[in-house]
């Protein structure tokens, strides 16, 4: 296992950094600075649960620099296990302030995942607001992603040639992971994030929930209301089913490595 960066907790096998958005930023600006490298995944209620099926997502997880807490669930989890999570950090909020950063820091991104237009209307709508950021390009995530495939070798090679240093990329889970996973080590990135449906968000493709919502705690629940047919096995069997597995990791009949 990687010896993590920053204080961490562990929930459901996966170790969540306790961290917020400043000291999230401090710590990419050194890494950048440094030309070192740097994993940052994220984790919410459905990678928990996920990576509670799948070892190969817990391992991998264990080996990132920092996996902030994205979500209200989260945040749940660890509070019933004794910690505290100071903040959710989720990217339809936190893209904006990353775009601030990147450009007031000048750093450079490259958007990969979504349809085909939709990274480009999301770096398009960050400029309108931060006209000096710098992101190098963009590509859609339809194509095939297997490792050794001409399309996979293709969009690494524009990534690279790119150079950028911050890779974002949005194909939801865990296919994000599993891709980075497999590629990490051919990419020419500084920075490697994995941001789901981001790309929808900012570019306004997708409705967010209200923010009297989202500011409670309610976040789900919004998204459950917009996308019901999607998103309602995620919630209304994934959310129970998350905190039933932290009540048995806490009384001890789920245990765990750290």
């Amino acid at each position: 296992m990687k010896e993590h960066l920053l204080p961490n907790l562990l929930v459901l096998g996966v170790p969540i950094s306790i961290i917020e958005v400043d000291r999230l930023h401090q710590f990419i600006a050194a890494r950048c600075s440094e030309n070192g490298r740097a994993l940052v995944l994220h984790a919410n209620v459905l990678l928990l649960n996920l990576a509670y099926k799948q070892e190969w997502l817990r391992h991998y997880f264990k080996q990132a620099d920092v996996v902030f807490c994205d979500g209200s669930g989260v945040q749940l989890g660890a509070k019933l296990l004794g910690y505290t999570i100071p903040e959710r950090i989720t990217y339809a909020d936190w893209t904006w302030r990353l775009a601030e950063f990147c450009e007031a820091h000048q750093l450079s991104l490259f958007f990969l995942g979504a349809r085909p237009g939709v990274a480009e209307k999301a770096a398009n709508r960050l400029r309108e607001r931060f006209p000096e950021l710098k992101i190098v390009d963009t590509h859609d995530g339809y194509f095939d992603k297997s490792p050794d495939s001409i399309e996979n070798r293709e969009v690494i090679r524009e990534i690279n040639d790119s150079q950028p240093d911050i890779l974002l990329i949005g194909f939801g889970m865990p296919i994000q992971e599993r891709w980075l996973m497999e590629n990490w080590d051919q990419l020419n990135v500084k920075i490697g994030l994995t941001g789901g449906a981001v790309f929808d968000y900012i570019s306004g493709n997708l409705k967010r929930a209200p923010r009297w919502m989202t500011d409670h705690g309610l976040e789900w629940l919004g998204r459950l209301i917009i996308e019901p047919k999607r998103l309602w096995k995620r919630y209304i069997v994934g959310n129970p089913l998350f905190l039933w597995r932290v009540v048995k990791q806490k009384i001890g009949w789920d245990k765990y490595d750290e």
